[in-house]
């Protein structure tokens, strides 16, 4: 197992502005596909006017929290903690939970590293193990990206409930982060999850809507009463409780838009497997690649005010975002083909 040793800010997608400042043009001008965010948002009808000018009541809370239940099949037992973002959550419960170490499980591919970093942070000693099997024995924090990012892998069901089970006679945690699961819910853990589990869901990515910043833990009921104390009063904004709300409840748009994603994604894969690149992992929000050239890939795209995401401490990966309609496809196939040919 390594061990995590922090080295300064975590590197992200995104960073649109300062693609901007080295390679000029407008946001119009370029096509980000740097993170996982779906391009197709859902459509946020008019805000009413309580949500903008009056603080966030209790009844509009309550709401989005019965909607967010059913939405993600939470069973009885459990509660659902509204968050400004799912990032606010993997900062706070490493210092809400006790102990004094973390294993991230970390494949190949790595995860995402706000988990170690924030742990980290928190002061406690972080490893990383390849899988579920090489947490140790007396570890009382594990975390899980499921599905992972950037490779999109599923950790086995059986699997984590085995680790969930030996880690409660000492009082551990398991967190599941499953910001990217909404393009497969039934790969979720939340209707199975074991007591000791929380489950962190990301609404921004899969609806298309991040900087409306909004998340959720799912975990049983005394903790829950933990975060909600950390956040304090109003921690989601009027705005975010009504449009969070009205998206989950839109069933018919999330199957529609699911269907969109996975075909989206296939036919990205596909053209990136037809320009000599390795394809490492696929899910609905985006694909990731593999070249040897991978770094001189993101520099000659972000010439042709194309923004991608490639991984420093992982030579050779590469992730492309889904593309928003056909035309901007054939942008990106040119840009490849430009660059494979030289």
């Amino acid at each position: 197992m390594n061990v995590y040793e922090p080295s300064g800010p975590v590197f992200h997608g995104g960073g649109l502005d300062r693609a901007m400042t080295l390679h000029g043009g407008s946001r119009a001008d370029w096509l980000d596909l740097s993170t996982g965010i779906n391009p197709r948002p859902w459509p946020v009808p008019p805000v009413s006017a309580d949500s903008w000018q009056r603080l966030p009541d209790a009844a509009a809370h309550a709401w989005l929290v019965a909607v967010a239940r059913k939405y993600y099949r939470v069973p009885e037992g459990f509660a659902v903690v509204p968050a400004p973002g799912t990032q606010s959550l993997i900062e706070a419960l490493p210092r809400l939970l006790d102990g004094g170490t973390a294993t991230i499980i970390a494949p190949q591919a790595g995860t995402y590293r706000e988990h170690a970093n924030c742990c980290a942070k928190a002061g406690r000693k972080v490893g990383e193990a390849l899988s579920l099997q090489e947490v140790p024995a007396d570890e009382t924090l594990a975390i899980a990206v499921h599905p992972n990012n950037p490779d999109g892998l599923f950790h086995d069901k059986p699997q984590m409930l085995k680790l969930a089970d030996r880690m409660r006679p000492i009082e551990g945690w398991l967190i599941i982060d499953e910001a990217f699961c909404d393009t497969d819910p039934d790969r979720s853990m939340v209707p199975h999850m074991p007591r000791n589990a929380i489950v962190l869901k990301s609404f921004g990515k899969f609806f298309g809507l991040a900087g409306l910043r909004l998340g959720f833990a799912i975990c049983e009921r005394q903790l829950a009463g933990r975060i909600a104390d950390h956040l304090g009063p109003w921690a989601v904004s009027g705005p975010a409780l009504e449009i969070g709300a009205a998206a989950l409840a839109d069933r018919q748009w999330a199957a529609a838009t699911r269907h969109w994603l996975a075909a989206r994604s296939h036919e990205l894969a596909q053209m990136l497997e037809d320009n000599g690149m390795e394809i490492a992992g696929v899910n609905g929000l985006f694909v990731l690649a593999w070249h040897e050239r991978a770094w001189a890939l993101y520099e000659a795209l972000q010439r042709a005010r194309i923004l991608v995401r490639p991984f420093p401490d992982r030579e050779g990966l590469v992730r492309f975002g889904i593309v928003p309609d056909d035309a901007q496809m054939r942008r990106l196939r040119s840009a490849l083909q430009t660059f494979f040919r030289r």
